[in-house]
């Protein structure tokens, strides 16, 4: 259906206990469609043999019917496959993942990994797949949840259409409740994966969770989460300051907080990267932390401070606003909550406000529930042959599952036999089913979308030099800020700084303010002010690239004086020469550090794609110096210096980041989104804030350049200690602004759905695979995620342009494909977005306009052009990035540039394989 529908959400859930299937669309016709459609897939699939085999697992020659092109051995040879399978392998490589789903089986073991454990995932059958759908999947164990501003009598009518054939069945009321703990302590331990990035010494990870109230009482529930966010949020707080800064761990634990998932809510305070000999010191001091604050009481100003972070998340207007109304209300909804309890927001605030006005409640409640000795211990134990172990065990159980089948064929020829002719009578379903008839499908037509794009009222004005762009709109009584001041000549070995720089600004404090009074300023006063890094494309000319720093912040219209004092004060003010300065610049390293490996294996092809992209143009060079795999090295080798070595160098270059971040007004420009009413005070509030900006020098030149390297080989491999892999393919091509622009966006899409999502995802087993063009970037590329046979899909890659060229584009193709580029253009915005694309990338209405039409307007020969152009002649430009698993790749030809991550300093006496 992506290629049918205007959706701008269109996915499944799988959480512990319950599955969902959301979809959202502007198009009342769209609507009907995706409904008719998810009710008739959940309700009555298919569900043939061969689907089970492709989307679940199965044993099958490699590579069958190709040649030996690899050191791997014969391309025949038998392993498993299966795309959720292999998800779940790539999804296995997160040890902070792991570490959450051996928490919640200890305590919550009637509840499931939500994802499926490829261990696991060999034992089931298509036939158990067919029961458990059989027993779950009925109306009658369903729950249905609709928003939006169409009649709810047409909803009700169009779903009743579907259920009427239905009759009552037994719903599962199960309620999934914790273990007992009533008589004391549990401790639990695990093995996990060692993260090569970090300290070998500081990898333990260990929490220790209470069970809390029930969680349908709302009223109670939401006390609970005032605890939770008191002790917890923000580097004032008490957890913070006694585990954090206290050195006993650089991160939270993935369990850390109150969930209510359940039945019963578990409040969990746990760490990573903690070393062995300080395990049992986090409990010890999680315990007396608690004590401590019992003993002091909870100040009013802070909890009046979350209070005012709620009430303006209310008033804060989002593009997913129902979407996120589902999410919250789902766990509770199928643990036996009632629904409309949990949305009425202001009867529970209210009625929490009045048991607080009496004194001690909170307090009282943390006694309650935190101040005993019923809790579960937690503990993972990094374990460096983990990889090995998970590789060893697969192949068991792989001969062990071969054996079997040997047994009831007749013999290893006779199984062999077996399963390659199964694998081939798949690989040509596999092969028909993009030539299948889909028009029992409905869809949306291309004449359903406006020609016209919607406009926004935008006024430009000047406030002394700054320019500043105004959008007037309903905000429920808020303003929104935000403001660029553009850096020229940035030197890299501060650029590269710069996400440090920015996290500095919202730890360190300042002389006069420490960082907990400053946070505590931020929630009373504003709905949160940030410091950021941007950068973009001019969308004329992708050689040129700006960057700078980014302002926002947001408040109701009377407290936006406070936004622009906050900013101010942290960026100008913010201390780097405090006794405490360089520890706490060591504490966020470490902390970014410690995430590193399991972020990657969350999102490796977008590390790949940076990378790829990096040596094309100064865009891609400037990401992935900030927010790549450069970052990533960077922050992990400062993270390990010596202690007696200091990072004096690195807190000079800071501070030269602030002497010239907001400085100089001339290089500002600024966005002011509000309500009408508040327009001249909003005006007054920027003026005085812009009169306490001086101009200043300019930034010291250096030797480093801001161009593109040129020393980015074409191909480049990471190896890296997951069971799966993640690759990029990029390509340079038009800017926004060029007539190329256009059929190469519905040429990403068509490849996409016609094409990579069948040879990637249905035949090669990786979990995702397609192709993107960046139009504002000028950038076309390709990509495969959690991909097992990542040879397989860069030869595909290789043939895409080729393919597309040499394609019979039919008019329906290119309807299907305008289709799933209109659902990024029309997504619903934000109030507080709009506008924001002129601001942030100089693209105006009027250029938005000539795309749109542009798009709309695209022909086969337009698209065959822009493959035989960018990516039959173009190939020759390209940059291919893998990360992953070593096997096989980098012997199949010897161009590729390995490069291995420098994962700490370099201690005396020692040798490290330094990527440059």
């Amino acid at each position: 259906m992506l290629p049918r529908s205007l959706s701008n959400f269109m996915n499944a859930f799988t959480s512990s206990d319950h599955t969902s299937y959301p979809f959202a669309t502007t198009n009342p016709k769209d609507f009907n469609n995706l409904l008719s459609v998810y009710l008739d897939a959940t309700l009555n699939p298919l569900l043939n043999e061969k689907d089970f085999a492709q989307e679940g697992w199965r044993i099958g020659p490699a590579n069958p019917g190709q040649q030996n092109d690899n050191s791997e051995g014969d391309p025949d040879r038998l392993v498993f496959k299966g795309v959720v399978y292999n998800e779940m392998k790539g999804q296995m490589s997160d040890a902070s993942y792991l570490y959450y789903i051996g928490f919640q089986k200890h305590m919550i073991p009637a509840i499931n990994n939500s994802g499926g454990d490829p261990k696991k995932m060999t034992d089931l059958t298509y036939g158990d797949l067919k029961a458990f759908h059989t027993r779950n999947y009925h109306p009658s164990n369903a729950k249905l949840f609709t928003y939006g501003d169409t009649p709810l009598a047409d909803h009700i009518t169009e779903i009743s259409r579907h259920l009427e054939s239905f009759g009552k069945a037994t719903a599962d009321t199960t309620i999934k409740t914790p273990i007992d703990l009533s008589t004391g302590p549990k401790h639990y331990f695990m093995k996990g994966p060692a993260d090569p990035l970090v300290d070998k010494d500081m990898q333990w990870k260990t929490s220790t969770s209470w069970l809390m109230g029930d969680a349908s009482d709302m009223v109670e529930t939401f006390a609970l989460r005032i605890i939770s966010s008191l002790l917890l949020d923000g580097y004032g707080s008490p957890m913070y300051q006694s585990l954090i800064e206290a050195g006993l761990g650089p991160d939270w634990s993935s369990n850390t907080g109150y969930d209510t998932s359940a039945k019963i809510g578990v409040f969990s305070v746990g760490l990573n990267g903690v070393k062995k000999a300080n395990v049992p010191k986090v409990k010890t001091a999680i315990t007396t932390a608690l004590r401590q604050v019992w003993k002091r009481g909870f100040e009013q100003s802070k909890v009046d401070g979350l209070l005012h972070q709620a009430e303006l998340s209310l008033k804060h207007k989002t593009a997913n606003f129902g979407m996120g109304i589902m999410q919250r209300i789902q766990p509770g909804w199928f643990n036996g909550s009632d629904p409309l309890h949990m949305l009425a927001w202001n009867e529970t605030v209210d009625a929490f406000k009045k048991n607080n006005a009496s004194g001690g409640y909170l307090e009282g409640l943390l006694e309650k529930y935190l101040l005993n000795d019923r809790h579960l211990t937690f503990t993972m134990k990094p374990e460096e042959t983990h990889g090995n172990l998970i590789e060893s065990e697969e192949q068991e159980r792989l001969a062990s599952k071969i054996a079997d089948v040997s047994r009831s064929a007749g013999g290893d020829q006779a199984a062999r036999a077996q399963l390659v002719t199964k694998e081939l009578e798949l690989l040509e379903a596999q092969s028909l089913a993009p030539t299948e008839d889909l028009g029992c499908l409905p869809s949306v037509h291309v004449q359903d979308i406006p020609r016209q794009m919607v406009r926004r009222t935008i006024r430009d004005s000047k406030v002394g030099v700054v320019n500043v762009q105004w959008r007037e709109a309903n905000t429920n009584g808020l303003t929104y800020f935000r403001a660029i001041n553009t850096l020229d000549g940035l030197p890299a070995e501060l650029r590269t700084l710069m996400p440090l720089f920015t996290d500095s600004l919202m730890r360190l404090g300042t002389k006069d303010k420490t960082m907990e009074q400053l946070e505590d300023l931020i929630k009373l006063r504003t709905g949160g002010i940030a410091v950021s890094y941007h950068s973009t494309t001019s969308p004329h000319d992708i050689a040129k690239a700006t960057e700078g720093v980014s302002l926002s912040g947001y408040a109701l219209d009377k407290n936006m004086p406070f936004v622009y004092e906050l900013l101010g004060t942290i960026i100008r003010e913010t201390s780097f020469d405090g006794p405490e300065a360089e520890s706490r610049v060591q504490e966020l390293l470490q902390s970014a550090a410690n995430g590193a490996l399991d972020a990657i294996a969350s999102g490796g092809h977008s590390y790949a794609r940076r990378y790829a992209e990096a040596g094309l143009t100064p865009q891609g060079l400037l990401n992935e110096q900030v927010g790549g795999l450069t970052q990533v090295q960077q922050t992990c080798l400062l993270a390990s210096r010596n202690p007696s070595q200091g990072l004096g160098d690195i807190i000079s270059r800071l501070k030269a980041i602030q002497s010239f971040a907001i400085s100089d007004s001339s290089a500002l420009r600024a966005a002011i989104t509000c309500g009408p009413d508040s327009m001249s005070a909003n005006e007054s509030a920027l003026q005085t804030f812009l009169s306490t900006l001086n101009p200043s020098s300019a930034i010291p030149p250096t030797d480093s350049s801001t161009m593109p390297s040129t020393t980015y080989n074409s191909k480049t491999f990471f190896p890296l200690p997951y069971q799966v892999s993640y690759s990029a393919v990029s390509l340079p091509t038009a800017p926004y602004s060029h007539p190329s622009s256009a059929p190469l966006a519905i040429l990403s899409q068509l490849l996409t759905h016609k094409h990579l999502h069948h040879e990637i995802r249905e035949k090669g087993g990786a979990y995702g695979g397609g192709a993107y063009s960046r139009g504002l970037s000028g950038l076309f590329g390709f990509y495969s995620f959690r991909d097992p046979n990542p040879q397989n899909s860069l030869k595909v890659i290789a043939e895409a342009g080729r393919w597309a060229r040499d394609k019979a584009w039919n008019e329906q193709d290119l309807e299907e494909a305008k289709l799933s580029v209109f659902q990024g253009v029309d997504a619903p915005e934000s109030v507080s977005d709009e506008g924001m694309t002129r601001f942030l990338s100089g693209i105006d209405e009027d250029m938005e306009q000539r795309k749109r039409e542009q798009l709309l307007d695209v022909k086969k020969e337009d698209v065959v052009n822009a493959a035989q152009k960018y990516l039959v002649d173009g190939m020759t430009k390209a940059r291919t990035a893998v990360l992953g698993s070593e096997k096989g790749l980098t012997q199949s030809s010897g161009d590729w540039d390995v490069r291995r991550l420098q994962m700490a300093q370099v201690r005396e006496g020692e040798s490290a394989d330094v990527v440059s």
